[in-house]
Formats: C-alpha cells, structure tokens, sequence
C-alpha cells in the first residue's frame, strides 16, 4: 500500500519519522537496536550480510545498511537515534554521520553547528512558507525573509534587554542613594 502524501513530506532534505515510516522502518530499527548488544555488535561484524538476515528486512534496506547509506536508511524508515547505534558500531561520533548525511567534512559540519547551523532560507517546508506568506498578507504585513525577520527579532531583543537593564540601574542608583543619606 502507497504512503499517505502529507503537508510536511516537502520539506527539503527531510524525512519526518511518523507511524508510517516506524511500521515501515521497523526492521532496520530492530537490527539498529540489536547492536546494542556487544555479542551482537560482534556478529554483525563478522558477517554482516548473514546477520541481517535475521531482520524483516526488505532488499532495499539491507542495501541502506551494508552501503552505510545513512539517508536511504531514513528514507526507508530508520530513525536517526536508532541508525546511530550502527554508525557507533563502526566507530564513528554521531557528528561524522551527520557530515556524511549533508555532503560535508566532519570539521565543515561541526563549524557550521558552531555558527548556528544552516539558514531556513530554502529549507522550509514549501508548504508552510505559503502559510505563512498567506497569514502575513491577511494580516496586512509585508512579506519579509526569513534573514529579516531574523534580524528584526534581534534588534528587539536588544532593545527590550537595554530597557531591562536600564530600570535595574536605575533601582540600584536609587538604593545605593538611601543608603548613603
């Protein structure tokens, strides 16, 4: 039977784990849940075509899983927190497979992790960017990108934490005054 279409099935590069992909994923997650197990860790390693075996796996995902195709794996319905346990049975940081995953070193990930990750620009849900742009027009705003909005955000923060840090001051100069007097 075909998957249900959903409204966040376009978000790009994005693979929402939902109860359809569960039911669909569940023997790659009961192989991934195994190697939890160092007997099992074991013989997978030994052989890792025969041990797979063991799982209802269709040939597709037992593919996924012998190639490392991490985002086959999840398009196929692994969960993220469940295919980690495999790329720790080979010995890799959870970081590196998310590198694998996005097409870059495992350095240009963790520094892009450390700027605050990827933009939304261009990784919105096609979907919701319409919702939204729909819900500003009837609110009579302006439609803004994201980067701006952003901004905006900030710009109010700052201001809001400058006026909070004002009155503190203020409250402070007057305590010390009573003192003083």
């Amino acid at each position: 039977m075909a998957r249900a279409a959903h409204d966040y099935d376009d978000i790009p590069g994005t693979f929402v784990f939902d109860a359809e992909k569960s039911r669909q994923g569940y023997g790659i997650n009961m192989f991934c849940m195994s190697l939890m197990k160092e007997e099992n860790r074991k013989a997978f390693k030994a052989n890792e075509a025969g041990y797979l075996k063991k799982f209802a796996l269709t040939p597709q995902q037992t593919q996924a899983i012998l190639e490392r195709d991490y985002n086959r794996m999840l398009e196929l319905g692994g969960n993220i927190y469940f295919t980690a346990k495999l790329g720790a049975t080979d010995g890799h940081p959870f970081q590196h497979l998310a590198a694998l995953m996005t097409g870059s070193t495992q350095q240009d990930y963790a520094d892009l992790m450390l700027r605050g990750g990827r933009s939304v620009e261009g990784n919105r849900s096609k979907s919701g960017r319409d919702i939204l742009a729909k819900a500003g027009k009837k609110a009579g705003m302006p439609a803004i990108s994201a980067k701006a909005a952003k901004s905006k955000a900030k710009a109010k923060s700052r201001v809001g934490s400058k006026s909070k840090l004002t009155s503190k001051s203020k409250t402070r100069s007057k305590s010390r005054s009573k003192k003083r007097g």
